[in-house]
């Protein structure tokens, strides 16, 4: 910002003859200035600088009334603070926009987990995974938005203060300063010439009263008779020396009022000169908040970006390819009855090792008969079965001793063979799977289901796929365990352990502790270590 010194904003002003500026002129020029001031109700002279002292309809004082400056002169330092809550806002926003993108990471990587272990299957599970999808790249765009934020707008508003305002050793802006100072030295002149008129406007008002009360004694005094002649006649004589000070004080308020008056339009001039520059230094701050405001706005507003309406355009596809009809024809055929079997066959008994159970661990066992070991066919679909699992093939001897079991038959006080750690690993199953009739798990001991895939020879089904060695991983626990059975493990929240085998039919997996204790536990107490 310059000095007062500087040359006039609006281009030159027509200089003062020797009269001095008529008073239309500066009346005139006032207006213009400031339409709502009104004049000064108590002056009988036609002063132009009668505006200076009004006040304006709504309260508020003149702003070329002096001392009247320090609010052009506060704007400036408002608009360092302005650029502080703006930097402010933005931050704020950009954490939101942080705290968002993080919230959907998390939503879509619990719910991917969960939709994938539950029981959805098919084509609606893909297209329920795709929400999940979407909500990771949307998350990429808010990480993105938060970037330029920080980055671009941030950091815009934060150069263009350091540049725009310049911190003095002693406090305050340099900008401040020479405004302030401008205003005062284009007021102190003015504001001299209006201390003497406000002087003289006493002086007058002073000798009008003592008129007053001069004429009252004398107009009095003729109606006492009492009052001797020569009193009378000092009475008339103060009558006359205070009309002559009225007369006096008028001319000299009169004079000093001129005065001002020949210096008013400098003053106007050099007034609005300083004030013309706090105006350009604001005019550049309003349409540098503008331009960032607009580049906050471009950067929020996802709509125009490709990459954010392809998002949708493919979750939408990917709904849309969802198939009630497939899905139905996949369960049929992998779940439901377009499954293939092996029917019971004739074996024949062997006593050797035959064993029996009594009639409470009969009934047990056969509360529940699942059909095992059954394969698909050519001709049907060709979809993962998220519960499947590999089973070993038992040996030709256990098969044909187990098969006289025959899970059709009515309960006799014969043993018959059966699994017999199937109850307390079926408690600990997930909530989707305890709502769903799972397979009894296969000991190695026995193998009696007549539906295996072994065949009354003793040779495996040709159409089997080759059961593939699980590879050992290592896992950690998500929860507590503690074994039921003697063959399983027991092990807490965050131990580690070595996944042997993979997950069964029943949700169980063979594995080995740190300390080599061999066991099995539920598979979905553990994760796998990335």
């Amino acid at each position: 910002m310059g000095g007062v010194g500087a040359g006039p904003v609006h281009g030159p002003r027509p200089m003062a003859g020797r009269g001095g500026w008529s008073a239309g002129t500066v009346l005139a020029a006032r207006a213009r200035l400031f339409p709502s001031v009104r004049p000064y109700r108590h002056l009988t002279v036609t002063s132009p600088h009668r505006l200076w002292v009004a006040g304006t309809g709504d309260g508020r004082l003149p702003a070329l009334q002096v001392g009247n400056y320090k609010r052009t002169v506060k704007r400036i330092d408002d608009g360092h603070r302005l650029c502080n809550d703006l930097m402010n806002c933005i931050h704020e926003r950009a954490r939101i926009e942080k705290g968002y993108a993080q919230q959907l990471t998390e939503w879509a990587k619990r719910w991917k987990q969960l939709v994938e272990k539950g029981p959805q299957y098919g084509t609606v599970e893909r297209a329920w995974c795709a929400f999940m999808s979407e909500a990771e790249k949307v998350s990429e765009l808010h990480l993105e938005v938060k970037g330029s934020l920080m980055n671009e707008d941030f950091e815009k508003v934060k150069n263009w203060q350091k540049e725009a305002f310049h911190k003095q050793m002693m406090g305050g802006f340099k900008e401040t300063k020479e405004a302030e100072d401008g205003f005062r030295k284009a007021q102190k002149p003015w504001a001299k010439k209006l201390k003497e008129v406000e002087a003289a406007k006493k002086a007058y008002h002073a000798a009008c009263k003592e008129e007053k009360l001069a004429i009252s004694r004398e107009t009095n005094s003729k109606a006492d008779p009492a009052l001797n002649p020569e009193q009378l006649k000092k009475l008339q004589d103060k009558v006359e020396r205070s009309k002559q000070d009225v007369l006096k004080t008028k001319e000299k308020y009169e004079k000093s009022l001129k005065e001002l008056d020949s210096v008013t339009p400098q003053y106007m001039e050099n007034m609005e000169q300083v004030f013309e520059q706090c105006q350009q230094f604001e005019e550049k701050r309003l349409r540098f908040f503008r331009e960032v405001l607009l580049e906050v706005q471009k950067h929020l507003d996802l709509s125009n970006v490709a990459s954010y309406k392809n998002i949708y355009r493919e979750l939408e596809q990917n709904i849309k390819t969802a198939d009630a009809v497939e899905d139905l024809r996949w369960f049929r055929a992998n779940q439901g009855p377009g499954m293939s079997m092996n029917w019971p066959q004739f074996e024949e008994w062997s006593a050797d090792l035959n064993r029996t159970l009594s009639r409470r661990e009969k009934k047990k066992a056969s509360d529940g008969v699942t059909l095992t070991g059954i394969n698909q066919t050519g001709d049907q679909v060709s979809q993962p079965n998220k519960h499947s699992s590999s089973l070993s093939v038992q040996s030709n001897t256990v098969q044909s001793v187990q098969s006289s079991y025959n899970p059709f038959e009515d309960e006799e006080d014969t043993g018959s063979t059966v699994s017999e750690k199937e109850d307390n690993k079926i408690k600990n199953v997930s909530s989707y799977e305890k709502n769903q009739s799972y397979p009894a798990d296969w000991s190695d001991e026995e193998s009696n289901n007549p539906f295996s895939s072994t065949d009354a020879n003793g040779d495996t089904n040709p159409f089997d796929e080759d059961a593939s060695p699980a590879m050992e991983v290592r896992v950690r626990a998500l929860y507590d365990y503690e074994g039921q059975e003697q063959d399983e493990l027991s092990f807490k929240a965050g131990d580690e352990l070595t996944k042997m085998e993979n997950e069964d039919e029943q949700g169980w997996c063979k594995g080995r502790l740190d300390n080599g204790q061999v066991g099995l536990y539920p598979a979905n107490y553990v994760e796998p270590i990335q």
